[in-house]
């Protein structure tokens, strides 16, 4: 259509709270737009924890669960105290996943103190190392599995990063993974 604007994302908080995330969003004459392009490129660019959450809240308001994804997914790799690609970047962006998706059930602020303790204490690696040569499976294993996020588990994360552990621990994280029935070839690779 010749003359018609494309849609501007001026700010996420603003268009997000005048409800401009729509599955089907309409521009400025009235024509639907049958994709998310626009607002999943303003997703992938975005590093504003608060314009995330808020694109989360309405996307799932409106049944958008592609926008609520990318998100989420965003927002969780937002974490600017390590270099992405390391092990501690990849574990950190876990713990924030798994504390965001237990707030968003509980109502309330979770915060994994224990996991966080151990962490203070032995460092990342060893606590990696630690679930992934337990003899069962952690909380969060399942919790993660059961959320559909079976590349944020330890054991996916120990996989991504062998250069860190002994065969033993690969091992392990392999063999849950795969009794879990997840298949290894569908997990992230390292970096």
């Amino acid at each position: 259509m010749a003359g018609s604007a494309p849609l501007q994302w001026r700010s996420c908080a603003v268009d997000c709270r005048f409800g401009a995330l729509r599955r089907n969003h309409i521009n400025g004459r009235g024509a639907r737009m049958a994709d998310n392009t626009k607002i999943l490129t303003f997703v992938a660019r975005c590093d504003n924890p608060d314009d995330l959450k808020s694109l989360i809240k309405n996307a799932n308001k409106q049944s958008n669960s592609a926008v609520a994804e990318a998100a989420f997914r965003r927002l969780i790799s937002l974490v600017p105290a390590e270099r992405p690609g390391t092990v501690e970047h990849d574990f950190w962006q876990t713990i924030n996943a798994f504390e965001y998706a237990l707030k968003e059930e509980r109502g309330k602020t979770v915060r994994l103190s224990r996991t966080r303790q151990k962490v203070a204490r032995v460092g990342v690696v060893q606590t990696l190392r630690d679930w992934a040569l337990g003899g069962q499976e952690t909380d969060g294993f399942r919790m993660l599995l059961e959320r559909g996020m079976p590349e944020l588990t330890g054991e996916a994360i120990t996989l991504r990063h062998p250069e860190h552990f002994d065969p033993q621990t690969l091992d392990a994280a392999r063999r849950r993974l795969q009794q879990a029935g997840i298949d290894l070839n569908s997990l992230p690779q390292g970096q």
